[in-house]
């Protein structure tokens, strides 16, 4: 790596003074954290003792609307995003009276301490009931409006971290598979960043509401101090400005909690895997001022060989006044990874089946490294009772370096030549700033919420890269990679060689607004729409022969380009209750995406990616909350849009028709079902470059896509606590070139858990892949990205407070 850890800490920490600054400037009055009010406490029983899994419930004095809880095995509860109001408090818990106060006054601010003893009903009942709930009444951050699920006229999926915990899941893309719609890897999946579609469409991923950019060549994320996972499915640029119509992922992490708080996670399991993290939250000294520290070590020797490590650390201040509540955020990470674009190459259109999986095409030395470090200043001021002003600012830096092979070769008998290795180094800045008042206020008898912003973003990108031949490998049945170092290799740049030296900046800059429309009880409205203004500019520092902008003209400097666009997202649509628990729903959304980062810009500044979806569907909660069920189609169309197909840029226009269902269910007080399901037709409308290809499906797009997991809760030998778990995905064969001649097969793989669960311990026993079945994860253009073989894993979870893990 060009710089270490410590560096990349130390270049993180000097700038906070000056983000600071910058935030002092914007906010004027006072600092914002955009943030909806929070309510902790403690359930005890007469002698002080906690009162695990009792079910707490606030009501809202307003709308009479529920949400609900279960306390912790140290008796703590938490409701973090929740509207300010008057609530109701309810308690309840098998062995005692049923508690209930009312009147209470929940602000933004200060988090609401809400500590209750419990009397007991009668000494002879047993207390460790667990009762849990489901609900269409979360407020996802995702939707900066503080409105619930049920009242919101698109598609939106949360994972909470109990069901991440469930299933032993330690990335983000062990988590996604809980959403519908999403598919891991699809193409150009090379195994050193995320890489996720969204109803066949590109996605984006958020950290905390900011954006962690595209996605080629982009981050792998963890789950440290990770909350929860929301998905926005469609386009989200009238909210978040540049962004695919796919979706947006939005990580939402904990907040520092005026309740101490602590714990940690080993795992440990199959392919040398060990990743210990650890946590702490509580008061400090200073009143009103909460902390946080998370931390992560984790290292994997990899199926393949395909070694992993990602160390993090990630504290977090946050202090409350009586209008303002001000946070800091760093965020350092050290991450490496071995990229695999060959994985098992193609042969007659289908990944070779007649050696090892473990069988190597890539070269073994490949790295995908890289170090992040993020400061993000952020702050909430209750203005007025009716007026929250937000201010965010946020400064990443990457250092990216990427040594792989060429999405391509060709197999000629036992042979495969055309071999290339690509070495590229990636210096990234990222500034953005957000400033977005929330107004509530009424016209007539209809209550609006009003989100008004303007965001100022501009990055940077310093790209260097080359490209040296390969000898080729020359038994493809029994494969030997001949390189072991890059010893003796020529790095190229020119028509033949992929590379460049490029200085890449960015000036974004977006006013928005979104209304979110009580018209009835019943009927909800919410209309939004963005301007933006995006100044983009390529500066390329060498000559590169053969690299042409179009017709004969060639890129090369001194010659700057550059691009200026001003595009307008919207989104309109409604939801109506029919009755308690169903809300159809239906909505309309353009979206807009900038074509802009180092693998577009190879042959010049192109145009944007611009979408329209129109989508329709039903919310339904039922059965006393223990039923949560939806369902939508959706019609979606793209124009634009850039695919990199063997690692040649390629633009095209596409269309996407389909449908999806999303289904949570608690059976009695045991039995937990979370499955999801889509099915959808993608095609190419339109492929200048190809036009045999019109009418293909879509590089990396499945037409359908299942999974389940269930768990139970049991007992042995009148032990409680036992719980066992399973799954179970499927899905469609997915190509890996624009005319459908290469493809991965479907796939149905199934995993198993154990765990065990007393007061503050938790041990898990866990077996991926159980069949041991042979599948990919991505098409590439060279070959199939492999998934793993059958895997064991053991964790061992502690923990005290308020806190879940």
């Amino acid at each position: 790596m060009a710089q270490t850890f410590a560096t990349i800490c130390m270049r993180f920490f000097l700038c906070f003074p000056l983000s600071l600054t910058l935030l002092l400037i914007f906010s004027g009055d006072s600092f914002a954290f955009a943030q909806a009010a929070m309510a902790d406490g403690r359930v005890v029983d007469p002698s002080g003792a906690a009162v695990i899994h009792a079910k707490v419930t606030l009501m809202n004095s307003e709308d009479h609307v529920p949400i609900s809880t279960v306390t912790s095995d140290s008796g703590s509860y938490h409701f973090q995003s929740i509207t300010p109001a008057l609530y109701s408090l309810t308690v309840e818990a098998d062995g005692f009276a049923r508690y209930q106060q009312t009147e209470i006054n929940i602000t933004r601010g200060r988090p609401e301490i809400l500590d209750v003893r419990l009397q007991m009903e009668s000494a002879s009942q047993s207390v460790t009931v667990r009762v849990d709930e489901l609900s269409l009444q979360q407020i996802p951050t995702v939707g900066k409006t503080e409105t619930k699920l049920e009242d919101m006229p698109i598609s939106v999926q949360i994972i909470g971290r109990d069901l991440m915990s469930a299933q032993g899941d330690v990335e983000l893309k062990d988590a996604i598979r809980n959403s519908s719609g999403v598919v891991q890897g699809g193409s150009d999946g090379f195994g050193f960043g995320d890489r996720f579609q969204i109803r066949g469409l590109e996605a984006r991923i958020y950290n905390d509401g900011f954006s962690d950019g595209d996605e080629r060549n982009g981050i792998p994320h963890s789950l440290n101090g990770v909350e929860r996972v929301e998905v926005l499915e469609g386009p989200g640029s009238s909210l978040f400005g540049s962004g695919p119509p796919g979706g947006t992922i939005d990580v939402v992490h904990f907040v520092p909690s005026p309740l101490l708080s602590y714990g940690g996670t080993f795992q440990s399991g199959s392919f040398g895997l060990f990743s210990g993290n650890g946590y702490i939250t509580g008061p400090t000294i200073v009143h009103n001022l909460n902390y946080q520290l998370d931390g992560l070590a984790q290292h994997e020797d990899g199926f393949r060989s395909l070694g992993s490590a990602d160390y993090e650390l990630r504290p977090v201040l946050s202090w409350a006044s009586r209008k303002n509540l001000f946070s800091f955020v760093a965020d350092a990470r050290e991450l490496r990874a071995t990229p695999d674009p060959a994985g098992l190459i193609y042969l007659n259109g289908q990944p070779i089946t007649s050696v090892s999986r473990e069988a190597k095409y890539s070269t073994p030395f490949s790295v995908g490294d890289q170090s992040l470090a993020r400061v993000t200043l952020s702050d909430v001021w209750q203005a007025r009772s009716n007026l929250t002003v937000t201010n965010r600012f946020s400064y990443m830096y990457r250092n990216l370096w990427i040594l792989r092979n060429g999405d391509g070769g060709t197999v000629t008998g036992m042979v495969f030549s055309g071999r290339q290795l690509r070495k590229q180094h990636d210096l990234l800045s990222d500034f953005d700033y957000e400033a977005e008042p929330v107004w509530i206020f009424r016209t007539g008898r209809i209550r609006h919420t009003l989100l008004t912003g303007f965001e100022a973003q501009h990055q940077s990108v310093t790209a260097n890269r080359a490209t040296a031949d390969l000898n080729n490998i020359t038994n493809i049945f029994a494969p030997v990679v001949p390189e072991t170092s890059t010893d003796g290799l020529v790095f190229l740049q020119d028509a033949k060689h992929s590379g460049f030296l490029d200085d890449l900046s960015a000036n974004y800059f977006g006013l928005y607004a979104t209304d979110q429309i009580d018209v009835t009880q019943r009927l909800k409205v919410r209309i939004g729409g963005r301007q933006d203004w995006w100044d983009t500019r390529l500066a390329p520092q060498v000559f590169v022969p053969g690299r042409i902008l179009s017709g004969n003209a060639l890129i090369e400097p001194p010659n700057v380009y550059t691009r200026d666009d001003s595009p307008f997202s919207w989104n309109a649509g409604a939801v109506y209750r029919i009755l308690p628990g169903v809300s159809p729903f239906f909505g309309v959304a353009r979206s807009n995406l900038v074509n802009f980062n180092s693998e577009a810009t190879q042959n010049g500044v192109q145009a944007p990616e611009s979408g329209l979806q129109y989508e329709a569907g039903v919310k339904v909660s039922a059965l006393d909350n223990h039923l949560m069920f939806t369902a939508a189609g959706f019609d979606v169309k793209r124009n634009n849009v850039f695919t990199l197909v063997g690692d040649v840029p390629v633009f095209n226009d596409q269309k996407t028709q389909g449908g999806e269902a999303n289904l949570q269910l608690l059976l009695g007080r045991r039995w937990n079902i979370t499955a999801n399901a889509t099915g959808q037709h993608a095609s190419l409308t339109d492929n200048p470059s190809n036009p045999a290809a019109t009418g293909k499906r879509p590089v990396g797009v499945p037409q359908h896509i299942f999974n389940l997991w269930t768990t139970y809760d049991l007992k042995f030998a009148g032990i409680r606590g036992f719980r066992i778990g399973g799954g179970v995905t499927n899905r469609d064969r997915m190509y890996g070139d624009l005319l459908n001649t290469k493809f991965i097969p479907s796939f149905t793989t199934a995993d198993a858990v154990l765990s065990y669960a007393v007061p503050r311990w938790n041990a898990t026993f866990g077996v991926r892949n159980l069949a041991d079945t042979r599948y990919f994860v991505a098409a590439n253009g060279a070959g199939g990205f492999v998934g793993d073989a059958r895997s064991v894993f053991g964790s061992l979870r502690w923990t005290f407070g308020s806190r879940h893990e």
